[in-house]
């Protein structure tokens, strides 16, 4: 080694970089303009020989091995940076060619850094994470990750035979940031995170923001390139843009996405295959809308996805990201909207996850009463740090960005907004005002909505709220500014109520009443969800009193009144079909069932019921406003009977439903106006398997008190059963 060149030997900093102790490889490895002319430092452990050749002029150099394991160096003439390529002769004598990482200036601008600090980037997927893309005319994959308190951040995968000392990564300034673009990594490469942390503990974590992941119980992270998927609903995309779901029906369905209809052998279905079992499905039986219980990535089948460990890969156990986006794709193209579960209140405690992500909590919490729930293994998202926040935001901007998304239900928002939830005494700590609530969950939340809302119109978000937060829907500055949230108490309170044998519904009359006390408290959508039917809760049908077919009529009675109350609309499937076995999220639905009348019937109803709703505007225009609903009778205890009218400008509708068991011929019932109304749905028509107790002609109100009303009329009112009447004097639409 010439004199020249070992004077400018930085014999510490190399030692650090073979024992992979170098925080930040960018100060020696590369090309660095010194006053004796160009240093260029590489490091490929155990390579043999190293040739340098100039792109310009395709000069060659063989580097200097400074140190036996592998570090090579040279110094050029000149004091002007060049393009170069390594040839690398190994141990066993093959050669190879590639770029040196370290030429490549970072591809962080500071403006990025700015944002993803302060928590205000809504699309920091496209900073972090792993980016095919191309540099100076070259191919190949930006990594980025945040790790603030790693010693160094080593990028490891199938290009560099998973060896942390390849490709240590490059700091961005003091941001906890580290980058390298590799010009040798391609799309479909596993890779993951080797982290050395301060107490000398090697990590090995996927990437947080990667885009696709190893299929379980495999978990490494995987280079995808999700830009080249060629959409084709550019109309649903810019009509969805002007449409306000409370003027507007909102019927879900909600689903499994790999247990709706498995193979022949019982194997998940493709997103491509299973698209288009479930779009017949969903459009026969009249939803608007799906709802996907978790499609991020997860390990543990059992958690059904809401134990989430990427959350910026669609699940590999369906097939690729282009094969999820085929599926919405192919939802939206028959006019059907895919909302996505998701889960921001915590996460599972896996050592190749979030967990301690750089050898000191990160993600979650560092007070241990905030970061964890004593009974679960999951850890407590730190909703203080604001690039936290911003991981959250972002991924649920991203599903809305990148796979068109409609909507985003967030699962188990209380547990988010109270520092005491599912724990006892002692076991949390309250906030700086001594109270319980999460006030850093509370301003993340917040600004969710207001990006989403801001950037993303027409989109929905919906709250999985039960502990009766004030405001958690609206626009006004003090509510959490959901669009919508899941209505627990009426779901809770009527499932008990219709529990309840006939004979005694008469003594809890008044539960019938319950949800109209609140209904328009906040944007409520009545939901019968998949945490309704399993976990030894039993089915609907299991929940009806009675025999086989009393439990069938109670079932379409609940789903009678359920539709015509104010509030969307949401069921979980098998239930719509009345499956008798509680689903154990371990098994398809029972399609078997679907060879028997009674199933096949119980299908009907709910298809023509959910036609109902989504053609009235009665039923669905601002359902959230008191002045599109008025009870006609709601004292009739002792017959357990109830009867209201549903409004909108366009249509006004009559709805009586009869909770016992008995059948009421020329049950007179008050009517809000003169003029004539036509039955246009009725619970107990025989091609429902009912009795047949309908009202085939239209009725004449006649000027005869009832109800405190001056006009009335007679109908046939089934047993457990519930009609609706159309007032046929209106505009016609």
């Amino acid at each position: 080694m010439n004199d020249k060149l070992y004077n400018l030997m930085n014999w510490p900093e190399i030692e650090a970089i073979v024992y992979a102790e170098c925080e930040n490889p960018g100060k020696i490895l590369g090309e660095h303009i010194t006053d004796k002319g160009l240093l260029i430092q590489v490091y490929m452990p155990f390579a043999k020989k190293v040739v340098l050749i100039k792109d310009e002029d395709s000069t060659s150099y063989t580097m200097e091995m400074v140190d036996e394991n592998g570090f090579f160096a040279i110094l050029l003439r000149g004091k002007k940076k060049i393009k170069y390529t390594l040839s690398i002769t190994h141990q066993d004598g093959t050669i190879e060619e590639i770029v040196d990482p370290y030429m490549f200036e970072s591809q962080i601008t500071v403006k990025d850094v700015k944002r993803f600090i302060e928590g205000t980037e809504p699309e920091a997927y496209k900073i972090l994470g792993a980016h095919e893309t191309v540099v100076d005319g070259i191919k190949g994959v930006q990594f980025a990750v945040w790790a603030p308190d790693a010693v160094r951040v080593s990028t490891v995968g199938d290009f560099n035979n998973w060896d942390g000392r390849v490709h240590p990564m490059r700091p961005v300034g003091d941001s906890g940031i580290y980058e390298l673009f590799i010009p040798k990594a391609k799309n479909g490469d596993l890779y993951k995170y080797e982290i050395r942390t301060k107490g000398g503990k090697i990590l090995l974590k996927s990437d947080p923001y990667a885009y696709s992941s190893e299929l379980r119980p495999n978990n490494a992270s995987k280079v995808w390139n999700i830009s080249d998927y060629k959409w084709k609903d550019r109309t649903w995309m810019a009509t969805r843009k002007d449409v306000d779901s409370r003027c507007s029906s909102l019927n879900i369905y909600e689903m499994h996405i790999g247990y709706f209809r498995c193979d022949d052998n019982g194997n998940f279905k493709n997103y491509r295959e299973i698209a288009k079992d479930v779009c017949e499905y969903v459009k026969n039986m009249g939803y608007t809308h799906i709802e996907l219980m978790p499609v991020m990535e997860h390990t543990l089948d059992e958690s059904l996805g809401y134990q989430t460990t990427a959350y910026y890969a669609p699940t590999a156990r369906y097939g690729t990201p282009q094969d999820f986006m085929y599926f919405v794709d192919y939802m939206h193209s028959n006019g059907i909207g895919v909302i996505l579960d998701m889960v921001m209140a915590y996460f599972p405690d896996n050592d190749f996850g979030l967990t301690y992500f750089d050898g000191k909590p990160l993600y979650e919490y560092p007070d241990p009463k905030m970061s964890s729930y004593p009974s679960l293994n999951v850890k407590i998202f730190n909703y203080a740090l604001a690039p936290v926040r911003n991981y959250l935001i972002s991924s649920a901007y991203f599903w809305i960005d990148r796979y068109h998304a409609d909507g985003i239900r967030i699962n188990s928002v209380s547990s988010m907004l109270y520092l005491d939830y599912n724990k006892g005494p002692g076991e949390w700590t309250a906030n700086m005002y001594g109270g319980t609530e999460n006030n850093d969950a509370v301003f993340m939340l917040k600004e969710l909505n207001n990006i989403i809302h801001k950037k993303q119109s027409g989109v929905i978000v919906i709250a999985e709220e039960h502990a009766a937060w004030p405001k958690v829907t609206g626009d006004d500055a003090d509510s959490l500014g959901f669009d919508y949230k899941w209505n627990s108490g009426f779901v809770s309170d009527f499932l008990s109520y219709m529990s309840c044998d006939p004979l005694f519904r008469k003594k809890r009359y008044n539960e019938l009443m319950n949800g109209m006390l609140y209904a328009y408290s906040e944007n409520y959508i009545l939901a019968i969800s998949h945490d309704d039917v399993m976990n030894r809760r039993g089915t609907l049908l299991a929940k009806m009193p009675g025999d086989i077919k009393h439990k069938f009529t109670n079932v379409k009675l609940m789903y009678g009144y359920m539709y015509t109350h104010p509030g969307k609309k949401h069921i979980f499937m098998g239930q719509d079909m009345a499956e008798m076995a509680e689903w154990s999220g371990k098994r398809s639905i029972h399609w078997e069932l679907t060879e028997y009348d009674i199933t096949r019937q119980m299908m009907r109803y709910i298809s023509d019921i959910s036609k109902i709703y989504t053609d009235e505007p009665a039923l669905y225009i601002n359902d959230s406003e008191p002045d599109s609903f008025e009870w006609i009778n709601n004292f009739s205890a002792n017959d357990s009977i109830i009867s209201f009218a549903r409004k909108s400008k366009e249509d006004e509708l009559v709805i009586i439903a009869n909770f016992d068991d008995v059948v009421h011929y020329d049950y007179m019932t008050g009517v809000p106006h003169p003029g004539k109304y036509k039955e246009i749905f009725n619970s107990d028509a025989v091609e429902y398997g009912g009795d047949g107790v309908v009202n085939p002609r239209k009725k004449t109100a006649k000027e005869e008190k009832c109800d405190g009303r001056d006009y009335s009329l007679k109908v046939n009112l089934p047993a457990l059963g519930i009609i609706i009447l159309r007032y046929e004097e209106m505009k016609e639409k």
